[in-house]
């Protein structure tokens, strides 16, 4: 008896030693998602808190959160000084922006959607473009327009037309366009500090959408730098070049493709003006192949001014077929959804614009 519980002591003793040597697994640490409103939110927050001379003013986001709760908390954070309500008058507060930004604040100007933008489109164009040259550099105007872009869904004409082209049109501005939740912080970082009128584009039906964060992104320093594309995806049969939603779409595309060993390369542009031609030029030089697109009008769009740059570029030469855009239909947005989706590139469009391109 004895020597049976001497022997089991012994395999417990050994058995908890060689649990000891042996330790606990370790999983990876989970990636962080956040949602592009959340980044957003966050963006502001911290730019709010390392400079006093930020403020946020629109309509409804100090006390409602934001009409898309891109805003909230902000004001309670905050306060009345530097979270604003203002009335429904667009040309009446983004003067008061403008102005707030010759005098040496760093105002961040939220329309409820770039449509009301016409407004005030005196106010960005004569007033915030055009000043820094007419006043042969003396006077800087350091302030951002903000706010959803393009088309959402169910709300007609005149609530989804995409802005990409009108403002990236106009010297003086900066325009950027993001895609994901990093996209959206780092780009309204730099927007934010910026010295220079920024235009920043977003979308309203990639508010909720969550991505995952690298670490990097998650620093308070955290800024992406304009004029600088990402390739979203490596590929060597055809480039696609997007922006904002369209690059779901594009990356959508490109799985379905693969599938049929059709390998694409897919550009998220991010900035528009300044566009990065360079990063353009060096897909289309290893593909040989082009596609844009976008969900706002062919006429002078943003395709259209790649496809000009390429031509007019060395890439031109690289070309085996032309370019090809895929855009949003020449038409003001009908409100019945079949109307709508057959209105918007899809995904379908897409992959047929890649294999006509390639004539496959």
């Amino acid at each position: 008896m004895a020597a049976s519980v001497r022997c089991f002591l012994r395999s417990g003793k050994n058995a908890v030693s060689a649990l000891g040597q042996r330790g606990f697994h370790k999983s990876a640490p989970a990636a962080v998602q956040m949602m592009v409103r959340d980044a957003l939110n966050q963006a502001m927050d911290e730019e709010l808190e390392r400079d006093d001379r930020v403020f946020l003013l629109g309509e409804e986001v100090a006390q409602y959160d934001g009409a898309y709760k891109v805003s909230r908390g902000l004001w309670k954070k905050y306060g009345d000084k530097r979270i604003i309500d203002t009335p429904i008058t667009e040309m009446g507060f983004a003067g008061i922006a403008v102005g707030a930004a010759f005098a040496g604040l760093r105002p961040i100007c939220e329309f409820m959607t770039f449509n009301f933008s016409m407004q005030a489109i005196d106010q960005v164009i004569n007033s915030a473009a055009k000043t820094y040259y007419m006043s042969a550099g003396q006077q800087s105007v350091p302030i951002v327009f903000r706010g959803p872009n393009g088309a959402s869904a169910g709300v007609a004409a005149q609530h989804s037309q995409c802005f990409a082209a009108w403002y990236g049109h106009c010297p003086g501005l900066k325009v950027v366009s993001p895609w994901s939740a990093e996209d959206a912080k780092g780009l309204l970082k730099s927007a934010i500090r910026d010295n220079n009128p920024v235009v920043f584009l977003e979308n309203e039906l990639m508010y909720g959408v969550p991505f995952e964060m690298s670490e990097e992104s998650q620093s308070k320093d955290f800024t992406i730098p304009f004029g600088k594309a990402k390739v979203e995806r490596q590929g060597t049969s055809i480039t696609l070049v997007t922006h904002s939603r369209y690059v779901s779409h594009c990356l959508d595309a490109a799985a379905v493709l693969a599938k049929e060993g059709i390998d694409c390369e897919v550009i998220n542009l991010r900035s528009i003006r300044p566009l990065d031609v360079e990063c353009i030029e060096t897909s289309v030089m290893k593909t040989n192949h082009l596609v844009t697109v976008e969900g706002g009008w062919p006429q002078f769009g943003v395709g259209a001014e790649i496809c000009a740059r390429v031509m007019e570029g060395p890439a031109f030469n690289f070309l085996d077929s032309p370019a090809t855009r895929v855009t949003g239909v020449d038409i003001p947005m009908p409100y019945a959804k079949i109307l709508e989706d057959n209105s918007l590139p899809q995904i379908k469009d897409i992959i047929f614009s890649v294999k006509k391109t390639l004539n496959v």
